[in-house]
């Protein structure tokens, strides 16, 4: 009776067990195919290639689908350039992602904006009403960082605008910062407040730097510490002259030379554009 017993929870030990796997199994099958899904959001190489004679993107997410998304589209003969960083990673994030992508193709297609501050303003109208937010204290606080600029290739100019994130312009070995707001595009801790456009004159040649936090804030080294944004800028600046598939193969052995043996804390993103005028 007693061995009866015993090969009967032996039986059922192995039941679940081979249901665990099946489980992770279907679960690894539907991330595989959401990943699929999200890349198809993105522009191929070849639009990429006729837009943007020489760009990279490094893009390293922690799981199999990203919270950080990049963006590029051209309408009127203007290029649209964003990155984009959404709370949470893993796929909370990647349904972030794809509202982003899907509420800025919306925005500009439509064209009723004044420009980059303007597309980031209808955006959070955008995400609030999608996630329902009403700024109750005990309402989820999901949002975006996002960095846009708007170039004109024929004046030689550049519209930008940032929730969070800044964009670097790196001309003759110098950086230059241009900061965004200190809000997200979603409902945020303060009181809103419209997004402040920026004005900035390009020069050819000059590289343009677009990136989420994720790179920064990784955890590695000797020490075990953050990488940190002085250092990530000392690196975008000390290769900006190599050619593109040099300067991401650079980026992307530093950040895991780094990372060593560390967790990735979060999606990692950098794409980099070198400008050229019309």
């Amino acid at each position: 009776m007693k061995g009866g017993k015993k090969q009967d929870h032996n039986r059922e030990e192995s039941r679940q067990y081979y249901d665990y796997l099946r489980q992770q199994r279907e679960i690894a099958e539907s991330l595989k195919y959401a990943s699929y899904i999200q890349q198809a959001m993105y522009p191929s190489e070849s639009f990429m290639g006729r837009l943007l004679p020489e760009y990279f993107i490094f893009h390293q997410p922690r799981e199999v689908v990203s919270g950080d998304f990049y963006y590029v589209s051209r309408h009127s003969e203007l290029l649209y350039l964003a990155v984009g960083d959404c709370t949470g990673h893993g796929v909370p994030g990647a349904f972030m992602s794809m509202l982003g992508i899907t509420f800025l193709n919306e925005i500009i297609a439509q064209g009723r904006f004044s420009g980059a501050a303007s597309i980031l303003n209808q955006m959070r109208e955008h995400v609030m009403k999608a996630l329902c937010q009403t700024g109750e204290d005990n309402e989820q606080k999901d949002g975006i960082d996002l960095a846009l600029c708007i170039l004109d290739a024929r004046k030689k100019t550049m519209d930008f605008a940032g929730a969070f994130n800044p964009v670097y312009v790196v001309r003759n070995q110098q950086l230059i910062e241009i900061e965004g707001d200190n809000m997200p595009v979603g409902i945020g801790a303060e009181e809103e407040m419209p997004f402040t456009g920026h004005s900035f004159d390009l020069e050819n040649q000059d590289m343009l730097y677009l990136f989420s936090d994720g790179f920064a804030d990784q955890f590695g080294g000797p020490d075990g510490k953050k990488f940190k944004y002085k250092a990530f800028r000392e690196l975008l600046v000390s290769g900006s002259h190599l050619c593109m598939p040099e300067q991401k193969q650079r980026i992307m052995t530093t950040f895991n030379t780094w990372k060593g043996n560390q967790r990735q804390l979060d999606d990692v993103l950098v794409c980099g554009f070198r400008f050229h005028p019309a």
